[in-house]
Parts: structure tokens; C-alpha cells; sequence
């Protein structure tokens, strides 16, 4: 056997199951965990208020609603090849439903409670979590989806079912990049090795969520299309009907 297939094997079977994105205790240093934490704290206080400044009273419902889904959503794994699995992050699904400020804390709740309740994550780095996957995931899934929805057709099922595909697949692999790094600043593991391994698991693990993201979201578009943070045209006009009689 060649050197290279005993590498991909060691990556494959030793470290990869250990550099998921909940990061646990231990494994990032002092100093990344630390600016991560401040980077954290500080989009979690800007989220609280822009949420109570520009959200209606009714967005409140809908993030209770969404965090119950998005946490019970994860608990459910999907096979992927190599003998692991992946499961629901749920951001860029968030930031599609509420927007990025309120998406990012409907996630932050999620991580806390995952953390606290079973243990999938670390307490130290919880920091590190929202930034990688609240950040990253709920902000950079949001405004990518965005972007994409409106080259395509912003009222358009096809443009919101294109959008939310890349969007969802796409922040699942750059966080999973930004992972790795981490991890190879804080020395525990070289970055070729991580960046190998993280993305060699989650380039499959985001095709799961763009794939559950999207059924998620296309249902939503069909039946409640008014529930979209930034809601197609007819769920507009349908809403101004309905209010005018």
C-alpha cells in the first residue's frame, strides 16, 4: 500500500471523526477561543438589538418555531461514505426564514443548548461554534443566498430553489474551512491535515443540508411563502389583499 492511501486512511478513520463542527472542549487554544468568544459576545449584542429594534412582535413566534425544528432537525444523522455521518446545521435555513440577526440568535440558542444539554460542543469554545456556524452559516448563508436569488429571479421558486442550494452547501464547506483553521492555530492538528479532512467530510455533509434545507424551504414557499424574510411578490400582494378587505 502507498503512502498516500495510508495517509487518507489515517485522516479517514482517526482523525475526521474528530474535527466535526461543534467543536469540543480542549481543542482550540487559549487565544483563538478568546477572540472568537469577544468576536461572539459582540454579534450576539448587535443581533438582540437590531432584533428589538427592527423585528415585529410576531417574528417571535416564528423563531421559537424555527429553533424547535432546527434543534430536533439536527438530531437526526444522515450516512455519508467512509463509515460517518452528518446532520442538519440549519443557518442558512435561519437566516432564510428570519434574516441574519434574528437567524444568528436562533442559533446561538441552539448551540447553548446543545452544549449544555448534550454536551455537542464545548462549553470554552462556544465562542468558536457561533462564530463558525452562526457567523459564517446564518450571515455568509443568508447574503450569499440573497445575492444568488436575485441574479436568478428574486420571485421566482426556481431563483429561491438555486439560491438556497449553493447557499446552504457553500456555508457548510467555508465554515468547515474556517474549522480547520482554528484548529491548526491552536496546534492540534497540521493545517494540510485539517483542511484535508474537514473538507473531504463536509463537501458531503453539505450536500445533505442543501438537500434538507431545500425541502425545507420549498414547502415554506408553497404553502406559507409569507413567512420568508424577504417573501416573494405574491406573498406580498396576497398579504396587502388580505388586509385591504
Amino acid at each position: 500500500m502507498s503512502n498516500p492511501l495510508i495517509l487518507a486512511q489515517i485522516i479517514n478513520q482517526v482523525i475526521q471523526p474528530y474535527l466535526a463542527l461543534h467543536i469540543p472542549d480542549g481543542f482550540l487554544s487559549l487565544p483563538v477561543s478568546l477572540v472568537t468568544w469577544l468576536i461572539a459576545i459582540a454579534l450576539i449584542a448587535v443581533a438582540l438589538g437590531k432584533v428589538q429594534a427592527q423585528y415585529k412582535e410576531r417574528t417571535v413566534p416564528l423563531m421559537g418555531v424555527c429553533a424547535a425544528f432546527i434543534f430536533a432537525a439536527q438530531m437526526i444523522n444522515f450516512p455519508i461514505p467512509g463509515g460517518t455521518s452528518g446532520h442538519l446545521l440549519g443557518g442558512t435555513l435561519a437566516g432564510v426564514l428570519l434574516g441574519p440577526w434574528a437567524g444568528t440568535l436562533v442559533m446561538t440558542v441552539v448551540f447553548i443548548v446543545q452544549s449544555v444539554l448534550f454536551q455537542d460542543g464545548g462549553l470554552t469554545v462556544l465562542g468558536a461554534n457561533i462564530f463558525n456556524m452562526g457567523l459564517i452559516g446564518t450571515f455568509g448563508g443568508y447574503y450569499l443566498y440573497k445575492a444568488i436569488r436575485k441574479a436568478v429571479g428574486f420571485h421566482t421558486w426556481r431563483g429561491m430553489a438555486i439560491a438556497t442550494v449553493i447557499a446552504a452547501w457553500v456555508s457548510v464547506v467555508v465554515a468547515s474551512f474556517v474549522c480547520a483553521f482554528q484548529l491548526a492555530l491552536s496546534d492540534t492538528v497540521p493545517l494540510n491535515v485539517a483542511i484535508t479532512a474537514m473538507l473531504s467530510w463536509h463537501i458531503l455533509i453539505g450536500i445533505g443540508e442543501a438537500l434538507i434545507t431545500f425541502f425545507a424551504v420549498s414547502y415554506i414557499w408553497r404553502t406559507r411563502p409569507d413567512l420568508f424574510y424577504d417573501p416573494p411578490r405574491q406573498a406580498l400582494n396576497s398579504t396587502r389583499s388580505y388586509i385591504s378587505r
